[in-house]
């Protein structure tokens, strides 16, 4: 006996092959099957009739307690936000964050968001939230060297992090080293970090060329960008995770290419804070698996990946409209988020991560010649009916399971920062 079965809906698998309607069997947190009208039985039945069932979104690139933040410092450019934000992160709390870590999650499963990549601090309450809550992540602890502690005594904590959480929560978490950036990060630190994720089989999550500010930085105390510099001590590589990317020359994107690099493109945050646009489409066409994130809700204002999707798609048509098909912006917010993770997910497959969410097609916006457009155009998280993470249902029918939603929010609201 399987634990679940989802009968009647309409599939989405995202691996190539769309069967019109098709039951999807669930037993131990994999996908068991897909065939039609299964005789199997299960432990639960879902009906996703009029519905559409599809793989759920991955956030490969977030602050997750920033939610603490959102609104908090609107309309500044990067310089004056990035100094305002680090300024208020001083005084979070482990609880501050644990709070703002169960209002991000909350927000995900309702959006239909099932895996995300964090960097943050305070990072072990943030682990927890995962483990109890029933979420899939990369938790990276952020480093700025110079912030806080001393360099060896950072790595020192981040080392312990990253073995103790790394495969916890039946597998459900895992970790990465995550230093800042280049420019908040020296050389001789940056290789410590290399040398840790090596000796752990770690990946790294960094951001990487955000903001011309960071470009000039770079080139005046090293004369090379931060690509450059990274590749230089061996950084780059399949197992990096470099968010942003936007101030990049046509050697930086061919060194990606080459690298195997995971870009994480976050468009929302980047047109709100000035910070340029990232040349996605010239990424995809050469190759570069480039995922989707929200970057933290002080930025991005929502961790919905809809909106997101939406924003990216949009972003890079005015000088070419057929630049970032819905298919391929749908493909960067699961398949190619799932790979740049380095997790078995991101599509309807016998084998793979029951990951899953439930999308109510009953809605004007979804009356379409072409279905995967209109979720990139006109879908948002209030269509999210069920959301399901490693074969449990964290969502049924729009409401939360095991959650106590109206705590999690009014805890949060007693110490946003305003």
């Amino acid at each position: 006996m399987a634990d679940l079965i989802i009968k009647g809906g309409t599939l989405l698998t995202m691996s190539g092959k769309i069967p019109e309607k098709c039951d999807v069997v669930v037993d131990n947190g994999l996908i068991k099957s897909i065939q039609k009208d299964t005789h199997e039985e299960a432990d639960k039945i879902i009906d996703a009739k009029g519905c559409l069932v599809m793989p759920g979104l991955v956030n490969a690139h977030t602050h997750l307690a920033m939610t603490l933040f959102r609104g908090y410092a609107n309309d500044l450019p990067y310089g004056e936000w990035i100094k305002k934000i680090q300024n208020a992160e001083m005084k979070l709390t482990p609880a501050d964050v644990r709070t703002g870590a169960y209002l991000g999650v909350l927000e995900m499963i309702k959006s239909g968001t099932t895996s995300f990549a964090d960097m943050y601090i305070h990072m072990d309450e943030v682990a927890c939230v995962v483990e109890k809550t029933g979420m899939r992540a990369a938790l990276g602890y952020g480093m700025i060297e110079g912030l806080n502690e001393d360099a060896e005594t950072k790595l020192k904590i981040r080392e312990k992090f990253n073995r103790f959480w790394n495969g916890a929560a039946n597998g459900r978490i895992t970790t990465m080293y995550a230093p800042h950036s280049a420019a908040s990060c020296s050389k001789g630190f940056l290789e410590k970090v290399r040398d840790l994720a090596r000796k752990d089989g770690t990946r790294i999550h960094i951001h990487m060329l955000e903001t011309e500010d960071e470009l000039d930085f770079m080139k005046s105390h090293y004369n090379m960008c931060s690509v450059n510099l990274l590749d230089s001590i061996n950084i780059l590589g399949p197992d990096t995770l470099a968010a942003h990317c936007i101030w990049l020359s046509d050697d930086d994107l061919e060194l990606l290419k080459n690298k195997n690099v995971n870009v994480v493109h976050c468009p929302t945050s980047n047109i709100a804070l000035g910070a340029g646009v990232a040349r996605v489409p010239e990424m995809l066409d050469i190759g570069i698996n480039v995922a989707l994130g929200t970057d933290g809700a002080a930025s991005g204002g929502s961790l919905d990946m809809w909106k997101e999707m939406r924003a990216a798609q949009m972003l890079h048509k005015p000088r070419n409209p057929r630049a970032m098909p819905a298919s391929v912006t749908l493909g960067m917010a699961t398949v190619n988020g799932a790979r740049a993770l380095g997790i078995n997910a991101g599509m309807l497959k016998a084998g793979c991560f029951a990951d899953i969410i439930i999308v109510d097609l009953k809605k004007p916006q979804f009356v379409s010649a072409d279905l995967v457009t209109a979720l990139v155009n006109g879908a948002s998280g209030c269509d999210v009916r069920t959301t399901i993470v490693d074969g449990k249902v964290l969502m049924e029918d729009h409401e939360v399971v095991g959650l106590d939603e109206e705590k999690i929010i009014e805890d949060a609201r007693r110490i946003v920062v305003d």
